[in-house]
């Protein structure tokens, strides 16, 4: 079995900071593109930025230049750190993993089970 488990979220006032912390556990092998997603009241589920397990990343241009995700490969942990917070970055924020296990080529794909970050304006 493998799980994702979040960490960090909560209610910050605008312009503040706060970090994600995102562990996987279970049976891996490898951990490849990594990253976090969010959704809020009634929209849809949206990227807000991955990384690979290489280092290269990949960021919404609505967090652009005031999120920053960073991995710790022998942790097998992902972090996003937000900073300069918008009341409109408000939503429940998900971990994403693909990611291997041990004795299998597949890349499966698994989720986090999400942790609430509010802003307030």
């Amino acid at each position: 079995q493998v799980q994702l488990v979040e960490s960090g979220g909560g209610l910050v006032q605008a312009g503040g900071s706060l970090i994600l912390s995102c562990t996987a556990s279970g049976s891996i092998f490898t951990i490849d593109t990594t990253g976090w997603y969010r959704q809020a009241p009634g929209k849809q589920r949206e990227l807000v930025a991955t990384i690979t397990r290489g280092g290269n990343t990949n960021y919404a241009d609505s967090v652009k230049g005031r999120f920053t995700i960073s991995r710790d490969n022998a942790k097998n942990t992902v972090y996003l750190q937000m900073n300069s917070l918008k009341p409109e970055d408000t939503a429940v924020y998900y971990c994403n993993a693909d990611l291997r296990r041990p004795s299998s080529t597949r890349l499966l794909n698994y989720w986090g089970q999400g942790t609430q970050v509010t802003v307030s304006s």
